[in-house]
């Protein structure tokens, strides 16, 4: 992401009343990876880097060094994609044909839900339910709104992904990417590959 879109996104978003603190620093961003096993992909990095964001619905991911709360509130966050899809496995509305054939009962099917869980890229929560894949841990990544096994895009890239949720226009002269990029396991549930 340049510099001056970074800006203008940051911007933006303070024009419509997100608070924002200073970025975090390189040892910030290791405590947090390293107690989360994430990997932040390099334009959420330089995004957090230079504002965090901390109103309500965002990650204050520097309150979570310090906090049992803040810890707790990060990993039920980042335990809610698996929990959505196991709750519409539960109510038989969801099964990934790559899989396998689907056990009877659910203590199988969470077993092996769980299992090919570990090999997804990990979703990081950015606001809401709004989520960016850690992998590939490089610049562009979609961002995707969970809920369940309700999954779709809802930005191509995060650039786009906080011009709709925020409601604000990105100049044309930063370009736009025009297709979501292929997601492991993700993009096949949004694309109904299921």
């Amino acid at each position: 992401m340049e510099t001056k879109l970074l800006n203008r996104i940051i911007s933006k978003l303070e024009k419509k009343g997100i608070s924002v603190d200073n970025g975090l620093s390189e040892k910030e961003f290791s405590g947090i990876e390293e107690l989360f096993d994430i990997n932040f992909p390099k334009d959420l990095k330089l995004f957090l880097k230079t504002k965090l964001p901390v109103s309500n619905g965002f990650i204050h991911w520097r309150y979570t060094l310090n906090s049992d709360k803040g810890r707790k509130e990060i990993i039920d966050r980042l335990n809610w994609p698996l929990e959505g899809l196991l709750h519409s496995i539960k109510g038989g509305y969801f099964w990934f044909d790559k899989w396998g054939t689907k056990p009877s009962d659910f203590k199988s099917q969470r077993n092996i839900v769980e299992q090919a869980f570990k090999s997804y890229p990990k979703l990081i929560p950015i606001y809401s339910h709004r989520y960016l894949p850690s992998l590939p841990n490089e610049v562009g990544n979609p961002v995707f709104s969970v809920h369940q096994s309700d999954i779709i895009y809802y930005g191509n890239d995060l650039a786009e992904y906080f011009s709709k949720e925020f409601n604000f226009e990105i100049p044309e002269k930063f370009g736009k990417v025009l297709s979501a990029k292929e997601i492991i396991f993700w993009s096949d549930i949004v694309e109904g590959n299921i």
